[in-house]
């Protein structure tokens, strides 16, 4: 409360000491915390299990850390854990099954699975439950049966609405197929997340914008952006090595997932992941690509430095008060950012924190 206090002085004695220079801008945006969900979330990954194909960028046995493990040994490592968190009565997860297609599983395996949630929500060690599965893999029967064991949300493998990238990448279905599954989860009520893919094959960065739009236009809940690696053990590793195919430099990804990121910002859906995970094994099977441990943290660092240039309409900073949440990823890793900040006129004197969502700029001409 004392910070919180110490920063409103500040504000208010600024402005009232700038209020009589011509030109003097004040302006408070909106900057919330990234949303976070009810509960911790408890990965489950089942690599491969129900997909019917293999897309050409797709190595899930290493993008998970799970390697050639069996469905059975995965669920028994679940409810072991399950037991462990309920002997020191630690919080209830939301049970989550991604890497496969899970309504293409078989039978069995799908009940298997949704046994040991409901396992969990009998002994108070799961609250939630939610699946990721391919566009075209999915029914509304498959998607009432998956509420009706607990399931909140459904995340849809999209990579792209764009049918020229989905032919490219050997997807196997067309964007009027993702538009329609999208559809048919909001339809039954239950919560829909889109994973994006943007550099996959065929997919620009114009093409990548053009998807998150959609996804909004469609009504996704929650977004990942997982830029596109090249793995080793793939078709995109020999299209690589043929030069048919190059990904997307760091400063591409960061432009486009930072306009990407500001989009959703815009219209209040929340991007809960961008970049795989950083899972055993990963790093030595990443040969090519925009690989960044804190991806996500830089996004947000050059989204808020974006949002301030906008908003300082060419006039210089003379102070700026920032949410405390964003310490951490300010200034951008190694301080990259720090040069484009002192461009704008701000130096670590006149930067402040507070405990409100928001920004709050002084401006004035130089």
């Amino acid at each position: 409360m004392a910070c919180k206090a110490l920063d409103a002085a500040f504000a208010a004695a600024y402005t009232q000491g700038m209020k009589n220079t011509p030109s003097f801008l004040s302006i408070t945006l909106p900057w919330p915390a990234p949303a976070r969900g009810n509960a911790p979330v408890r990965p489950v990954f089942i690599p491969f299990s129900g997909c019917p194909t293999r897309c050409i960028f797709c190595a899930q046995h290493v993008q998970t850390g799970q390697g050639q493990r069996s469905l059975a040994s995965i669920l028994a490592a679940v409810r072991d854990d399950l037991r462990q968190r309920r002997a020191r009565q630690a919080p209830a997860v939301e049970l989550a099954f991604f890497g496969g297609t899970f309504t293409a599983m078989p039978a069995a395996d799908q009940q298997a699975c949704l046994d040991v949630a409901k396992q969990g929500f009998d002994e108070g060690t799961v609250c939630a439950l939610r699946c990721s599965t391919r566009p075209d893999c999915l029914s509304a029967q498959a998607v009432h049966r998956l509420m009706a064991a607990g399931c909140t949300m459904i995340e849809l493998g999209v990579q792209s609405f764009h049918d020229s990238a989905l032919v490219t990448a050997r997807r196997g279905y067309s964007g009027a197929v993702a538009q329609e599954a999208c559809a048919t989860v909001l339809a039954a009520g239950c919560a829909l997340g889109v994973q994006l893919m943007p550099g996959m094959p065929g997919v620009t960065a114009a093409i990548f914008l053009q998807d998150v739009h959609k996804a909004l236009t469609c009504g996704a809940h929650v977004l990942r952006y997982y830029p596109c690696l090249v793995l080793r053990g793939t078709v995109l590793e020999d299209l690589y090595r043929q030069g048919a195919y190059a990904p997307w430099t760091w400063q591409e990804t960061l432009a486009a997932l930072t306009q990407g990121w500001l989009m959703a910002r815009q219209a209040k859906v929340p991007v809960i992941r961008m970049g795989l995970a950083p899972e055993e094994g990963l790093d030595a099977a990443v040969l090519a690509g925009p690989q960044h441990k804190a991806l996500g943290a830089e996004v947000q660092a050059q989204a808020l430095l974006h949002t301030v240039e906008q908003a300082c309409r060419g006039q210089k900073l003379q102070a700026l008060i920032v949410p405390r949440f964003c310490q951490g990823f300010f200034w951008g890793e190694k301080r990259r950012l720090a040069a484009a900040w002192a461009g704008l006129g701000l130096s670590s004197q006149q930067l402040h924190w507070h405990a409100q969502p928001e920004l709050v700029l002084h401006c004035a001409p130089e």
